[in-house]
């Protein structure tokens, strides 16, 4: 409360100023409604910007509308696809049901085909290999339905590529991933075939039916194809989630034009440089044929992909059901424009004239894109940098100049205030990172999994707070000084429009195209501070906030926007990090560097306020609240069917062989492979889950652990592995190799001809031994070319032709001591497509998991022998 005499001159002032100011700062009261407008302007502009879906059509819009994506159209593709149930490569699901399907609707494109364009359609059946992640991908006869529409009589040779794959996992139905942009794909073909305007150049579509075993069929096309060579522009299509609007997360590289036409074309634009260079380094745990296409056949493309609800991703409950026909909508549109425009772009001729480096762009809340090069992006970062820079020291000399003090103090005091905030930084930062910590520690990970506001008290307001409190301390005990709070205030906004700008300035010298970010941040306070400087507002206490905030407002709800966007994404993506990173250390993260670009304008005003500190230390208030709630049953992450936990469980027999080839060693049991960090959710719930010890010992003691890994995912986090004993599974035909020929080519050089053979996912561990190494295989020829350390990883799956694999190696021993054994090889198989191999013990295991827990499931084998 004010005092009496602080009273008698509030009466001296207006009306607006009584009711909000007492003695040089605002009542304490207000303080819930400035947090609250904040909130408020993120739930009612930044989310629904972020959800925002355009109106489905219906076909009974199709009169009115005969050029236009129908969504209705496209759902009826996706449930006619997803009705097939999972689409393993191998399965007759995959390799004859899903083209049997997409065969049908090509006919009645057919069927409604325009007189001004021509299509044709090819099943292309292909074999091949390449690197991927450090092991050899090698496919034998997997399957791609390609069709290509061309404008009638036309010699044109520059097509655009569009792909998705109606491939799945094991897990489930692939509705999203990547049933819904194989839809899309039929649906825009559709339109595009019956509309009586002719594309100016081929586009070709490429359904492949190899993208998760991983990326197999699109190298099989851009390497293999007869239409491959001229593809020379590419929109690949695929999922992390379940519907929202389709991210245009990867652009080029270094071909500017494409995002000159999406811009043009795009009706609901959705696209982020960050999400690009997060992607590009790893981040996010995915990969998609994006990147094949651009290094094994150089074509520049834009990749683009569904990231919302993601929580069912790679799951039984990635229905169609679940699916909006307003995500058809949404990305119906952007590719039909986009289709267009590509394919009359003229820089089709010669794409290589027109690689011009990389782009900054990003879309403002869904209602335009802004686009610019990587160099206007360095130009533009630097300026705004340097005006912020030039624009808070004019402010610090006019503090001096007002305040009737020497420059010299003044920079003296913007030294300290800059060391206050690197502290009040540093200590947000560091109570952020215990409190993940602590959560960790005491077995709370994840809470906020399914509840994602509890983010908010549990690592924002513990930022929040560290970053104010430090100042207002310092301002607590230095109140007697002459500089007024408000100036103080200003002061301490100038030390953080500075400190943006040198990260930006830092950032920008690092190539980090990201960096725009933080010069918007700078640039709307720059021009508030400017209109502050030049209406001379900045001398009053209080009323300089104002300009402040309404130069805020549209950078804080950009920033809300894109983070809230990221926050959807990348949460469910946590739960499948692995059971070796601390998920809540990675949301705190998030959050420190969220905290400081959003809060580093806002918080300071909290100081502004009587009682601040007592405001400040309600934010710690709030994460307490949400801690408690983390204890309750509401803060367990997860929930049937809408947030679930992984695991993946094999029924495993492995048998180990001596140099006899005698057993030495052979059991059976579940070799399950944890997605996230609560494993211990479910240990006195599943069946012996108390009995799981951990593969480490394993790993120290066999080639690759001596388990049967499913792919080269598997392979780099192998040693995360369980394994629990159990009874023996029904396996079909094991993986055997049969040695066709053993010749010894010199004394000291031997050459092994084999042919393997087994069910349609297995793999293969080369493991030289006893001083031998191997000179040459049949195999691709890079582990050896680039001197890969052994043990190798050879990943083979096959589709409609399960022929024996034929290969040759050739070894080297110095010794020449052929007497001893010179190669092991491990084999492990997978039968991922065959429930009915499923074991009464295996199923009543598998039924013991909790109704949160996705399981999946199949049997496997792993056997080693010595040659």
């Amino acid at each position: 409360m004010c005092s009496e005499a602080e009273e008698k001159v509030a009466k001296r002032a207006n009306g607006c100023e009584r009711a909000f100011i007492c003695r040089e700062k605002i009542k304490w009261y207000w303080a819930p409604a400035f947090i609250a407008f904040w909130l408020l302007i993120y739930c009612s502009i930044s989310i629904p910007a972020s959800n925002h879906l355009p109106r489905p059509l219906t076909i009974k819009d199709e009169a009115k509308y005969p050029d236009r994506f129908i969504a209705e159209r496209a759902e009826q593709v996706l449930h006619s696809l997803v009705a097939l149930g999972p689409r393993v490569v191998g399965s007759k699901e995959n390799e004859f049901g899903s083209v049997r399907v997409i065969s049908s609707t090509m006919q009645k494109v057919r069927s409604e085909l325009s007189a001004v364009h021509d299509i044709e359609m090819d099943v292309q059946v292909a074999s091949g290999s390449y690197i991927h992640w450090g092991a050899v991908n090698m496919y034998q006869s997997i399957q791609n339905i390609v069709v290509k529409i061309s404008p009638k009589g036309t010699n044109s040779s520059n097509y655009v590529l569009v792909n998705s794959h109606y491939d799945t996992v094991p897990a489930g139905p692939g509705a999203g991933d990547d049933g819904s942009m194989v839809a899309s794909m039929i649906e825009t073909m559709r339109v595009l075939a019956k509309s009586k305007y002719p594309l100016k150049n081929p586009v070709v579509f490429l359904f492949n039916g190899a993208e998760e075993n991983p990326l197999q069929a699109s190298h099989a096309f851009i390497t293999q194809h007869k239409w491959a060579k001229n593809c020379k522009a590419l929109i690949n299509l695929d999922s992390a989630g379940n519907g929202g609007r389709e991210i245009l997360f990867q652009s080029g590289p270094n071909h500017p034009w494409l995002m000159k036409s999406y811009r043009r074309a795009i009706k609901h634009p959705f696209a982020s440089t960050m999400a690009e260079e997060m992607f590009q380094h790893n981040f996010i745990p995915s990969d998609t044929d994006f990147r094949i296409f651009r290094d094994h056949g150089a074509v520049p493309g834009l990749d683009m992909a569904y990231q919302y609800n993601g929580y069912v991703y790679h799951t039984r409950y990635d229905r169609a059901e679940i699916f909006p026909r307003g995500s058809f909508q949404n990305t119906g549109d952007n590719l039909l424009a986009l289709v267009r425009e590509i394919s009359s772009a003229p820089e089709l001729e010669d794409t290589s004239k027109y690689a011009q480096g990389h782009t900054v762009y990003y879309d403002v809340m869904g209602w335009f894109l802004v686009f610019y090069s990587e160099t206007e992006g360095i130009i533009l970062n630097v300026v705004v940098s340097i005006a912020a820079i030039v624009i808070c020291s004019i402010a610090i000399k006019l503090m001096s100049n007002n305040n009737g003090i020497k420059l010299e103090k003044v920079l003296k005091r913007t030294l300290h205030t800059f060391v206050l905030l690197i502290l009040g930084v540093v200590a947000g930062f560091c109570l952020t990172l215990f409190i993940s910590w602590f959560m960790d520690v005491v077995h709370l990970p994840l809470s906020w999994f399914t509840h994602n506001w509890l983010l908010l008290g549990l690592y924002f307001c513990p930022f929040f707070f560290g970053l104010a409190i430090v100042p207002a301390l310092y301002f607590h005990y230095t109140a007697t000084d002459r500089f007024p709070i408000g100036q103080r205030v200003q002061l301490l906004l100038h030390c953080h429009c500075l400190l943006l700008a040198l990260l930006t300035l830092v950032l920008t010298t690092c190539g980090i195209r990201s960096a725009f970010v933080l010069m918007l941040s700078c640039l709307f306070y720059t021009v508030g501070l400017v209109f502050n400087l030049a209406t001379n507002l900045h001398r009053r206490n209080v009323l300089w906030i104002i300009p402040h905030m309404a130069c805020y407002v549209p950078p804080f709800l950009f920033f809300a926007y894109f983070s809230h966007s990221f926050l959807v994404t990348f949460i469910p993506m946590v739960g499948r990090f692995g059971d070796t990173v601390n998920p809540d250390l990675v949301m705190a993260a998030f959050s420190i560097a969220v905290g400081l670009l959003i809060g580093g304008m806002i918080v300071p005003l909290l100081h502004m306020f009587r009682k601040s500190k007592t405001i400040i230390c309600a934010l710690m208030g709030i994460t307490l609240i949400c801690i408690i709630i983390a204890v309750t049953p509401m803060g367990f992450p997860y929930r049937p069917e809408t947030s679930v936990q992984r695991f993946n469980v094999l029924h495993a027999k492995r048998t180990f062989h001596d140099a006899d080839n005698n057993v030495r060693k052979s059991e059976t049991g579940y070799f399950i492979m944890p997605q996230d960090r609560r494993t211990y959710a479910v240990k006195n719930k599943v069946i012996n889950m108390t009995m799981a010890t951990s593969v480490r010992e394993e790993c120290k003691k066999e080639t690759f652990c001596g388990y049967p890994l499913y792919n080269m995912r598997w392979h780099k986090t192998r040693e995360r592995g369980l394994w629990i004993p159990a009874s023996a599974p029904i396996l079909g035909t094991l993986p055997a190799v049969k040695v066709v020929s053993k010749k010894q080519l010199t004394p000291h050089r031997i050459r092994f001809e084999m042919e393997l053979t087994g069910p349609d996912h297995m793999g293969i561990f080369i493991q030289p031994l006893n001083g031998a190494r191997v000179e040459g295989w049949s195999f691709h020829e890079a582990p050896l070319r680039l001197h890969f350390e052994p043990p190798y990883y050879i990943y083979f799956s096959y589709g409609v032709n399960g022929d024996p694999l034929k290969f040759w190696l050739e070894l080297e021993k110095p010794s020449g001591d052929w007497k001893t054994p010179t190669v092991e090889l491990g084999l492990h198989g997978h039968w991922t497509h065959h429930k009915e191999m499923f074991t009464p013990d295996f199923k009543k295991f598998l039924n013991s998991f909790p109704n949160y827990v996705d399981a999946t499931p199949w049997p496997a084998s792993y056997e080693t022998w010595q040659y």
